[in-house]
């Protein structure tokens, strides 16, 4: 098994089409399950241009194995677009909890290293109401991720009029699980800890997951340039990061 993350700039008519009737096993060639996403700025006022951009696309995917994704990109209308802009290929490592899309993953599937790059990615499926209250409580977590020296590439993403992800690309594990524990060397650390003790006290979601991935290979451009997984620490450190 293998998962993939896709950001490319497409027509805003395909952009469209794939939030409104995501494609599914049946529909194309390939995957076990894909979440084509809609990018939004993080940290970007609620009522934006930026919250909703639909040519530029951000696609989430899970694979039986890499030959099933190459394929997807070389022959299928949607992954030819995909394959012209940025992806990274993704091994699982562990998650905490699940949806019901990707609900075979174990909890954990292997360790890493505190110096390995490590990707993370977000899923939700919100609970409408509560999206205003989500919004209040995220957006300072947004902007703590978004400036936070250890984060290559950042982003958030969502598909109306429920789903909602984030994808982080972190120089280390050691970074990563010090901004969750509110450790971070920036302003005001504790965003993400009060967010999370928020969401403990009354639910956002539905469904909630969050992924951690080692990074395998990174392919194509975006927003101009390449190389946003920093492989240099892969395998540096001493020790797991859980």
């Amino acid at each position: 098994m293998i998962h993939s993350f896709h950001l490319a700039t497409v027509p805003a008519r395909l952009g469209a089409t794939a939030l409104l009737r995501p494609p599914t096993p049946a529909d194309v060639i390939g995957p076990d399950h894909l979440e084509p996403l809609s990018l939004m700025r993080l940290g970007a006022p609620v009522v934006s241009p930026d919250r909703l951009q639909l040519r530029r696309l951000a696609a989430f995917a899970q694979w039986r194995d890499e030959e099933d994704l190459v394929r997807f990109l070389e022959r299928d209308p949607l992954g030819q677009r995909l394959d012209a802009g940025w992806h990274v290929r993704l091994e699982f490592v562990r998650r905490w909890s699940t949806i019901a899309a990707l609900d075979g993953l174990p909890a954990r599937a292997g360790t890493m290293h505190q110096d390995d790059p490590v990707v993370a990615v977000t899923l939700a499926r919100m609970k409408i109401p509560e999206i205003p209250r989500f919004l209040h409580h995220g957006r300072p977590v947004e902007r703590l991720v978004r400036d936070h020296p250890g984060v290559t590439l950042a982003l958030a993403a969502l598909r109306p009029p429920r789903t909602i992800s984030t994808f982080s690309i972190w120089r280390s594990v050691r970074d990563m699980v010090e901004m969750v524990h509110g450790r971070a060397p920036v302003p005001d650390p504790g965003r993400h800890s009060a967010a999370m003790r928020e969401r403990e006290r009354r639910d956002f979601h539905h469904e909630f997951a969050t992924y951690r991935f080692r990074p395998l290979s990174e392919h194509g451009s975006w927003a101009g340039r390449s190389g946003y997984v920093p492989w240099g620490g892969a395998g540096a450190g001493e020790g797991e990061g859980g």
